[in-house]
């Protein structure tokens, strides 16, 4: 086997790779509890959903009801209100749709914006990347030091 070969062999694994690692993302995404759709059901009753909240254990419904949306605390919430929650968050397409328009949107570099700071994904990570490059370099010298 070539040098070419093996690089072109190598190159070629990264797709199904990246695919493998969109699918666990999307799959994490939308089955993980406590997503947008549930975080703003919460803000719109006047729950506290914060992360000391959450560390303290009182995350203000904790009977474990559901309603036949399957999103807790959304007890008294008109449907139409849960409907447009849903659409704003995308969660109204069905999953096929939505992952389609997550790999669109990381081909392009589009993130989108944080559920929780409201800001661009990207501007989060070009705010954090000189710490995180520093951190690197300097363990990277005390390494090979």
């Amino acid at each position: 086997m070539t040098l070419g070969t093996y690089i072109l062999r190598r190159l070629g694994l990264i797709i199904p790779t990246l695919l493998g690692i969109l699918v666990l993302n999307f799959v994490v995404v939308q089955l993980a509890p406590g997503g947008p759709v549930e975080q703003a059901i919460a803000q719109l009753q006047g729950l506290n959903t914060g992360f000391n909240a959450t560390v303290a254990g009182s995350s203000g419904n904790d009977s474990g009801a559901t309603t036949q949306d399957n999103y807790r605390g959304s007890q008294g919430l008109p449907k139409e209100v849960i409907e447009r929650i849903e659409a704003q968050y995308g969660f109204d397409k069905p999953w096929y749709e939505r992952f389609a328009l997550m790999v669109v949107n990381y081909l392009r570099f589009d993130f989108g914006e944080s559920y929780f700071s409201g800001r661009s994904v990207v501007s989060m990570i070009v705010d954090r990347l000189p710490v995180s490059i520093s951190l690197g370099l300097w363990s990277t010298l005390l390494t090979y030091f």
